[in-house]
């Protein structure tokens, strides 16, 4: 794994931790981050060894959006910077074979809580909140933020979240679904890390070809969904890891999945 400066990446125990780290301007997105968040991504999609991400921000918060003092960091245009640093990041998190949990301490705002919902899960600490800034600034949600809020608030919700530049709580995140579960701040990433772990036991090809189902279904016709759940069913069945855990459920053994 490369060394990197504005994050910091870690693997133990089949997990690999994607920390951002400018804690004193509060992980806010730099180009810089951006960058090596783009490099560290595609070398821990190719690491065997890493099957769960882990993506948290280092200090008293988890992103606060943007670092505006760049101002466009070079690019003609800001919507040229979101298509060519921002849109690689969660294009990457979204198509991943692994699957993603954010580990979300303190302000999560703007582009940081577009980032962190896109990973398919979330634990939240219980001080944490998403802040939606954009409209408070003359802007518009960014990063897919504006997708994922109106599928777990609805639109109503969601326009008005936006509008008065609002707030969502922790245990409203998890009231609507945006976050899986919600720990004490101190236990945040001991809690996550486990549970990352217990997911890193389980099947790799069967977590891959589910997130594909169910990420697949948010968009799709159920005849659809049907016809690609058939598709990979049928990988699946026929995988060395499908018949050693239906062996082991008949001898009551624990399976041991190798992603084969």
């Amino acid at each position: 794994m490369s060394e990197f400066e504005a994050i910091t990446v870690n693997v133990s125990n089949r997990v690999a931790t994607l920390a951002l780290n400018r804690p004193k301007a509060m992980n806010a997105m730099s180009q810089q981050l951006r960058q090596e968040m783009i490099e560290a991504l595609t070398q821990i999609e190719s690491n065997d060894d890493a099957r769960i991400v882990v993506i948290t921000g280092a200090g008293r918060g988890f992103c606060s959006g943007t670092d505006l003092s760049e101002g466009l960091a070079g690019f003609d245009s800001i919507e040229a910077q979101i298509q060519q640093e921002y849109k690689p990041i969660l294009d990457e998190i979204a198509n991943s074979d692994k699957l993603f949990i954010s580990a979300v301490n303190g302000a999560c705002a703007g582009i940081g809580a577009a980032l962190a919902v896109t990973c398919d899960f979330t634990v939240m600490a219980d001080n944490a909140f998403i802040y939606l800034p954009f409209a408070g600034i003359g802007l518009v949600p960014d990063g897919g933020a504006s997708f994922h809020l109106v599928h777990a608030l609805g639109y109503k919700r969601a326009l008005q979240l936006f509008v008065e530049s609002g707030r969502l709580q922790a245990d409203e995140c998890l009231q609507y679904g945006l976050a899986n579960k919600v720990v004490a701040a101190d236990d945040l990433l001991v809690e996550t890390q486990a549970w990352a772990e217990k997911l890193a036991a389980g099947s790799p090809l069967a977590q891959k070809l589910g997130k594909d189902c169910m990420r697949q279904a948010m968009e799709s016709t159920l005849d659809e969904v049907i016809n690609l759940e058939a598709g990979h069913q049928n990988t699946t069945q026929q995988s060395k890891d499908s018949l050693a855990a239906i062996t082991a459920f008949f001898s009551k053994q624990v399976p041991v999945f190798t992603g084969e």
